[in-house]
């Protein structure tokens, strides 16, 4: 009876496991198996695109090829081409690009390929590597474009979908949830990187410009691969700060600080003077006439928080701005003598003499145009820094924070772009010599 019932039951058992027919798995579970998480990346896949960038490495023949092409000034110069992968997110249809700058750094040409096949060559309209953002143009229409949505309502633990197009693979995803807000991070070049969104779902190389999503289809973030050995730790620029960045970099071809009117520094203790973090961003020096001073912020406040967001740094206080951008009016709650108050500040776009303004109060320079072309320094006030260091009227000023400069403008440019930097560095020259001098701001 035992055999016979194992026989009997052998064809029923059969008959269960057979595989249904694609008809009837289609009517009767493909709907059901259509997740959010599928939903979201039929959204925003075809907005992810790979780039491609290509780069001319040059180096110099060696000897032994030099002896055998007779030192043929056409030879002595070699070359090789590399090329780098990741990915790029499409947020116009009309062929606006948003990629990471260490994805397209030193190319010499930038391809764009889309999740259709469609190959393209692009132009880069801007990068900022401070913030580690591209933008690209690419010349065709009514593409797919990723829908913007909002980290103001991001809630720690909630699905993240990473959506890249690496290696021209098509489109790769991987899930995880939000792990943390707010992140800093250090980058491998030297670079600290601050508000990044912290996710679980793998980010690679191949992956980095590509999409960070949440379940609705809306675009979260700008993933980023930085960070060297991370472990299931993922960053992306949050989408706020990419419609800043972008804006201006559309806009103006570079980033423009937003101005308070205040240098700001780290407050840190005894026990955590050696971190990063701080106790608050302490204000240093305020300009007369700015916002800062109009909503009544004085030296020595300590801001503790703008809009509800935590301030332990200068780096979040001036994180904060940026992500801000001008025109907007911030809540900061700032501690003086011990009592906190709740400040209200607009923000504004810097003004047209900011760079040589700083460079007078903090540095203690003044300059002119020669007429026989750069820079001499007409003033160096007593005491300043400028004069700690030994630098004299007469002068010439050569370079500011790596950028040669031989006008005003320059000189007002190249402040103004690292408005906020701790260290300002000159290259100053005396007759035959010049000398590289760097100052600390904070």
């Amino acid at each position: 009876m035992s055999r016979g019932f194992r026989l009997a039951a052998l064809p029923l058992l059969f008959t269960l496991s057979a595989p249904l027919s694609a008809q009837t798995r289609t009517a009767a579970g493909l709907d059901e198996r259509r997740t959010p998480i599928v939903a979201a990346v039929e959204k925003v896949g075809p907005a992810v695109v790979n780039i491609s960038a290509e780069q001319l490495v040059r180096r110099r023949a060696s000897a032994w090829e030099e002896f055998f092409n007779y030192g043929s000034p056409d030879r002595r110069e070699r070359g090789y081409r590399t090329e780098s992968l990741g990915s790029g997110v499409i947020i116009d249809p009309n062929g606006i690009v948003v990629t990471n700058a260490h994805v397209i750094s030193g190319a010499s040409r930038i391809f764009v390929t889309t999740a259709d096949g469609r190959e393209l060559e692009a132009d880069v309209l801007g990068a900022d590597a401070d913030n580690d953002l591209a933008v690209l143009k690419v010349e065709s229409k009514n593409l797919r474009a990723a829908r913007l949505g909002t980290t103001n309502d991001i809630l720690i633990g909630e699905t993240a979908i990473a959506i890249g197009n690496p290696f021209g693979l098509s489109n790769t995803v991987t899930t995880g949830i939000v792990s943390a807000l707010h992140r800093s991070v250090p980058g491998d070049s030297g670079r600290v990187y601050s508000d990044f969104i912290q996710t679980d779902a793998a980010i690679n190389p191949g992956n980095s410009g590509g999409a960070l999503v949440n379940v609705l289809g809306e675009l979260i973030g700008i993933n980023t691969a930085i960070v060297g050995g991370a472990n299931t730790i993922g960053f992306a620029i949050p989408v706020e700060r990419v419609k800043r960045i972008t804006d201006d970099l559309l806009r103006f071809g570079e980033v423009k600080p937003v101005w308070l009117g205040v240098r700001a520094a780290t407050v840190t203790s005894d026990k955590n003077r050696a971190s990063a973090r701080g106790l608050g961003a302490r204000i240093r020096s305020v300009y007369p006439g700015s916002p800062a001073e109009e909503a009544g912020l004085e030296e020595g406040d300590i801001v503790t928080s703008v809009d509800g967001r935590p301030v332990e740094s200068r780096e979040d206080f001036d994180t904060a701005l940026t992500s801000a951008g001008p025109g907007k009016t911030l809540s900061m709650e700032v501690r003086r003598n011990g009592k906190s108050r709740m400040v209200a500040v607009r923000t504004t776009r810097a003004p047209d003499n900011l760079g040589l303004e700083v460079l007078r109060r903090e540095i203690g320079i003044s300059l002119t145009a020669k007429r026989s072309g750069g820079l001499a320094i007409t003033s160096v006030a007593n005491g300043s820094p400028a004069d700690q260091k030994g630098i004299e009227r007469g002068d010439e000023l050569l370079a500011v924070n790596g950028r040669k400069v031989t006008s005003l403008e320059d000189v007002g440019r190249a402040l103004e772009a690292a408005a906020s930097r701790p260290t300002t560095v000159l290259v100053v020259a005396r007759g035959r010599y010049a000398y590289t001098i760097t100052f600390r701001l904070d």
